[in-house]
Order: structure tokens, then sequence, then C-alpha cells
């Protein structure tokens, strides 16, 4: 597998609100999004291609299709996303990873913002994408 940047960097929000004052009223950070449970997220961050704070209850609908994280995972408390050369690139590298004896939370999958992604839960709890973003490349 070959890692051609980091795509994407999200704190996993239990309280959104409560990540929003902290990211965009303390920080000053031009996170974008509307509500208060919305995907926070900003590109304009030098040295950072994606930024979000992503609610908790979207990264299980994303990874499990529930707006519950399951009780008997680790609540993760950040996202961070690999981006690969093409689509199936990320086919291979989720093989290579369950060749390697670890399990995705989901399988490679298109997303309707056009971004591939498969995703896996790390040691430490975070949730890693092997992504392809078009956008990004």
């Amino acid at each position: 597998m070959k890692i051609e940047f980091l795509a994407s960097v999200a704190p996993i929000a239990p309280d959104p609100p409560a990540s929003r004052r902290l990211y965009v009223d303390a920080l000053g950070l031009p996170l974008e999004g509307e509500g208060a449970d919305a995907y926070h997220h900003t590109d304009r961050i030098d040295g950072c291609k994606h930024f979000g704070v992503w609610p908790l209850s979207q990264a299980a609908q994303a990874c499990f299709g529930t707006d519950q994280w399951p009780a008997d995972r680790p609540v993760p408390q950040v996202s961070l996303e690999f981006d690969v050369v093409d689509a199936a690139a990320v086919a291979a590298a989720a093989q290579e990873l369950q060749d390697a004896g670890h399990d995705l939370l989901h399988p490679p999958r298109e997303e309707p913002w056009g971004q591939t992604v498969a995703r896996l839960q790390s040691p430490e709890g975070a949730i890693v994408g092997i992504s392809y973003t078009p956008a990004l490349h």
C-alpha cells in the first residue's frame, strides 16, 4: 500500500455544540456547517487538506448504519484518513489490511460526495480511513 497524503483529521464529538465552542468560538477556525449537530469542516487551514469536527452519531452512522456507537467497541476520539492513488487502490489496501489481521469497520464503498473509503479502528481507538478523494488530487 502506498499512502499519498494525510487527507483528513477530524476530532469525533460526542457533544458537537461543545466542540464547536472550542474549535470555532475559541480557536477561531473557519469551520462551515449548518446546525448544532452538523459536520463542521474546512479546507482552509494551511498544512491540512481537510479538518472537520465529526459528530459521534454521524461516525456511527457512517461505520455501522446506526446513530449509536456499538458498546463493544472503544468510542473513537479522532478520525484520520489517508489517501491512496485511486479508488482501486482503496480496495487493494483494504484487502492488505484484512490479510494482516485488521478488522474493517466497513469494506470499501463510494460515499455520496465521491470519496471511496474503507475504515478500521486502530488499537488506540481512532477511526482510520483508507480513501481516495478525487477533489483532493
